[in-house]
């Protein structure tokens, strides 16, 4: 069994951790760390968890846990680490954006390795730590990478995706606030968003010599959880090639799937999965790419990291089917 420590146990990525590893068959629940909510039982932050585990939260750390999942909120991570050590063999899995980018990957003699498995597999079955991608990053990168490898990337992307409120955390705030958000949308950090960074890192990983825009409008959606991304571009090739090439690279990742119809978001919503449709219009090429932002591109991409990092078939414990109704 892996004994497993949370660390900022309060938000929404710790407990959907939790909801998926109560029932992962290699996991054990070691403790989750909240010091606001210390004492208390974990159905008082997460109320999905009533009746279903009996646990409480701690301000309390086992330092000897195999693995630490860090759900603190973005540039926190750091500052933990400082202050709390952990054994030499413990694996950790950080969810915020510190680690994130190959200038901040080295921190107190520990290197961190990006995390998306579709792109690191190998380096990520050999890491100590690691570097969860963001959650538009997931969406975003898991949509171009194919065109990456076959250095397809020859000019500007157009990306429009649109997240639930969700991805802003659990602390309210006037964009998350109910009556703001329902019957709502608005964009925010238009071509200026913190994961474009990661994003353009992992392209320049597959296709050096791409140098143009990937200009990116970020939308907040009336709805909890989900991301619905579109991206178009130009590309020479048709359609028929294109789809080959996606299909050839995930070949052997299990949690993404290629088809040329519509889909929706609800396909994906509560599951580890991506969905990338293609289509071709005169020279434009339009990707459209799915996922739930707090499983696959957030805490089941984190477990996913865990099952490569401890030599499990990736896909244990996130054998998740969505409600499409």
């Amino acid at each position: 069994m892996i004994n497993i420590g949370i660390i900022g146990g309060s938000g929404y990525t710790a407990g959907e951790l939790i909801r998926i590893l109560m029932f992962h068959p290699n996991a054990k629940l070691d403790f989750v760390y909240s010091t606001t909510n210390a004492g208390k039982p974990l159905s008082i932050a997460h109320h999905d968890l009533l009746g279903d585990i009996e646990m409480n939260f701690t301000d309390t750390v086992n330092p000897n846990v195999d693995v630490l999942f860090l759900c603190l909120g973005h540039g926190k991570s750091i500052s933990f680490l400082e202050n709390n050590k952990f054994s030499d063999a413990t694996k950790i899995i950080d969810l915020g954006n510190d680690f994130r980018l190959l200038k901040d990957k080295e921190f107190d003699g520990k290197s961190f390795v990006y995390g998306l498995p579709e792109l690191n597999k190998t380096d990520i079955k050999n890491a100590q730590f690691i570097a969860n991608p963001g959650c538009f990053a997931t969406a975003i990168q898991l949509a171009l990478l194919p065109l990456a490898a076959n250095g397809y990337l020859n000019n500007d992307v157009h990306i429009n995706a649109t997240t639930g409120s969700t991805g802003a955390g659990v602390s309210p705030s006037e964009t998350t606030h109910f009556s703001w958000r329902s019957n709502n949308m608005s964009h925010y950090k238009a071509f200026d968003h913190q994961h474009l960074g990661e994003i353009n890192q992992s392209i320049n990983q597959l296709q050096s010599n791409y140098t143009n825009e990937l200009l990116f409008i970020p939308n907040r959606g009336d709805f909890a959880r989900g991301i619905f991304a579109t991206l178009y571009t130009t590309s020479d090739e048709n359609l028929e090639a294109i789809v080959a090439k996606y299909e050839a690279f995930y070949k052997d990742q299990p949690f993404v799937t290629i088809t040329t119809t519509d889909i929706n978001m609800k396909q994906v919503v509560q599951t580890n999965k991506c969905i990338i449709s293609l289509m071709k219009k005169g020279n434009r090429i339009l990707i459209t790419s799915v996922i739930d932002n707090l499983t696959k591109g957030a805490s089941g991409q984190a477990i996913q990291n865990m099952n490569l990092m401890f030599g499990l078939d990736e896909t244990t414990g996130l054998h998740l089917k969505p409600s499409g109704f």
